[in-house]
């Protein structure tokens, strides 16, 4: 049995990592891709969904997502992402067509489709599923499981001082969506900063990358992580890159690589410098149940090598299908 899973993403060069892994796992069947605007305009996510879509053999819906976030003005990262979200790469026009249907409305049908089976992954800003519950409030009891990748619990931001840039892009949505899945049967898991800059690439994962074979999506990848290790090494990070998304897709496929613990978690929309921030309760001042499964750690090394046989095995002399 494959396990149904809707990503929804704002690829972005670590996102198109995920989603080359996911199409990569023999026990994935991706049922829905939607396209956030985030890493770059929802536009410019829609054609990297499609073109990678396309390459990589997945037959899945792709849906165009909201514009802008619930109600703040949109941000986007190019300098950290590229004009177009991949970095240098190039990609070919795509042969897939957008689906017809919202994100939100994907992510109703999606999970009706699949009553108790379907994972859905969040690897950018929250708004489409915080849509989609305003369509669907059932939605936390029809997922077998949420995971997201977002936050930063006892870790600095990325976007502001304290707050993770997924979360930052839309954080009302965000809040929408913890407080609507505490009452899920299974906590969603949080993978934030904490544990995903421990996945940190240099230069013989670059090298790596770029040794994976002819699958043309191996080029995108490799151009696109080039682009990123000169972002991080300007802003200080040396020549090396921060490959957050697949670390979230492989705990959500695998269960491996993550160590989580049950915490309350809110977001914080109005302080002046912590709005955005993703805030714990560990002492439970709050009185309330926990909510979330926080990720605490990582086993990077072991990540990165399964990561890359992954890719490795499904990509390596396949020009059609990754599988």
């Amino acid at each position: 049995m494959r396990t149904p899973l809707l990503l929804d993403c704002d690829t972005g060069i670590d996102d198109a990592f995920a989603l080359t892994y996911l199409a990569c796992r023999p026990e994935v069947e991706i049922v829905g891709i939607v396209s956030t605007a985030g890493n770059v305009p929802t536009a410019a996510v829609l054609h990297n969904n499609l073109v990678l879509a396309g390459l990589l053999g997945i037959d899945a819906p792709v849906a165009r997502g909201a514009q802008v976030p619930l109600v703040q003005e949109l941000m986007t990262a190019e300098d950290t992402h590229g004009p177009t979200g991949l970095g240098h790469a190039q990609l070919p026009e795509p042969t897939r067509t957008a689906d017809p249907r919202t994100g939100a409305q994907l992510w109703v049908e999606a999970a009706r489709a699949h009553p108790g089976e379907l994972v859905g992954l969040v690897l950018g800003p929250h708004t489409n599923l915080a849509l989609a519950l305003e369509i669907e409030p059932e939605l936390p009891h029809l997922l077998k499981r949420l995971h997201v990748m977002g936050g930063a619990i006892n870790h600095r931001g990325n976007t502001g001082a304290t707050s993770e840039w997924n979360v930052a892009v839309d954080p009302e949505a965000a809040q929408r969506v913890l407080a609507a899945f505490s009452a899920a049967p299974t906590r969603p898991v949080m993978a934030g900063l904490d544990t995903t800059e421990a996945v940190r690439f240099r230069q013989p994962e670059l090298d790596a990358v770029e040794a994976l074979g002819d699958h043309p999506v191996v080029g995108i990848l490799a151009d696109a992580l080039r682009f990123y290790f000169e972002f991080h090494q300007a802003d200080g990070f040396g020549w090396s890159a921060h490959v957050h998304d697949p670390l979230v897709a492989a705990h959500a496929v695998t269960g491996r690589f993550l160590q989580t613990t049950a915490l309350p978690v809110d977001v914080e929309l109005a302080g002046t410098l912590t709005r955005g921030q993703t805030v714990a309760d560990p002492l439970g001042r709050w009185g309330r149940e926990p909510n979330v499964d926080v990720a605490t750690s990582a086993n990077a090394p072991a990540f990165i090598a399964h990561l890359l046989e992954t890719l490795r095995q499904g990509l390596h002399g396949r020009s059609e299908d990754c599988r």
